[in-house]
């Protein structure tokens, strides 16, 4: 079957939010040559509708993100539940937030899927075994200021689009947009953690999870922290995987929560300052759901590992 276009199927909810800017508490601009700009939580309100979008939009049209409540133990917290059908293509080949934007002193780490034109790591998208053909990007970008017309031409141009045919979504960290959009990456945490320790991510058949909203912060560093422990301390995940082997497969799940990592037990924001504040400095093996469940269709087994963490959370959600 043809593989589906990731650029093209976020278009589609881009178009929504154009249309309904309204409702999802978005402002849409354009910069000087052209490009379309979403703010969804710079200047804008942005909100949790806005947050659920902006997940649809960073898996490329491959999935879907639901708000809901999520129970862990006495606490109720609202929580963003995440599926797709299209595992890697959805998470490693759009989601995955693996492009790291410079130009003059804006930064952002893009994601969404713009990537799959730039081809942005390349070895992923080797290893995925896939990349789009679309004359449209669609970029989202995890920073606190709109990009201009330089920042629109550099992407446009590693996307071999035109300028006018560039679509950016920006979330600041701290916006209630950016805490949601962050929580929808928890299956493609997971799915990232397992290919790391081996898995072909072609195997991975299904996906689904759900991790809380982090409560926000005005302070991006904060902000970041709190959106990193929600999924390494209270995201779960559920995959459906294709293997032959399941005892190679039970010994990968047991590696792949977070609490495999040295550094599991402290606040992100600690580790996160240790490494300079340089997302790209923490150990990755750090970046995983608190537990990973995978059903094997071959054999009709299921291996878990992992747990919430409900100390965190509770010092996190501010019940302790």
């Amino acid at each position: 079957m043809p593989k589906p276009s990731v650029n093209l199927g976020a278009l589609r909810i881009v178009q929504k939010l154009i249309e309904n800017s309204d409702e999802y508490g978005v402002a849409v601009g354009r910069t000087e040559n052209g490009a379309t700009v979403i703010d969804a939580g710079v200047s804008a309100k942005g909100g949790y509708l806005a947050g659920e979008a902006v997940t649809e939009i960073c898996l490329g049209g491959c999935g879907r993100a639901q708000m809901l409540e999520g129970r862990y133990g006495e606490l109720s917290i609202p929580a963003v539940f995440v599926s797709t059908d299209e595992p890697a293509i959805a998470t490693l080949a759009s989601q995955f937030a693996g492009w790291r934007i410079k130009v003059g002193d804006f930064f952002a780490m893009g994601s969404g899927p713009a990537r799959s034109l730039a081809l942005e790591p390349q070895r992923l998208y080797e290893e995925v075994d896939y990349r789009d053909s679309s004359d449209v990007a669609v970029t989202v970008l995890e920073t606190d200021r709109l990009p201009g017309a330089e920042v629109a031409a550099h992407i446009a141009e590693k996307c071999h689009v035109a300028v006018e045919r560039l679509y950016a979504v920006v979330t600041p960290t701290s916006s209630l947009a950016g805490s949601v959009q962050i929580a929808g990456r928890v299956v493609e945490t997971g799915v990232h953690k397992l290919h790391t320790l081996g898995l072909d991510p072609k195997a991975i058949v299904h996906g689904c999870g759900q991790a809380p909203v982090a409560p926000l912060h005005p302070k991006a560093a904060r902000a970041m922290g709190r959106t990193n422990d929600v999924i390494l301390y209270g995201g779960e995940t559920y995959y459906t995987v294709s293997h032959e082997d399941d005892e190679a497969l039970r010994e990968l799940v047991e590696k792949a929560p977070s609490s495999a990592s040295a550094d599991y037990g402290r606040p992100f924001y600690e580790v996160f300052k240790a490494a300079n504040f340089d997302f790209y400095k923490v150990d990755p093996g750090l970046f995983a759901p608190a537990s990973v469940t995978v059903n094997n269709v071959k054999t009709g087994k299921v291996h878990r590992a992992g747990e919430v963490n409900m100390g965190i959370l509770r010092a996190l959600m501010g019940a302790d």
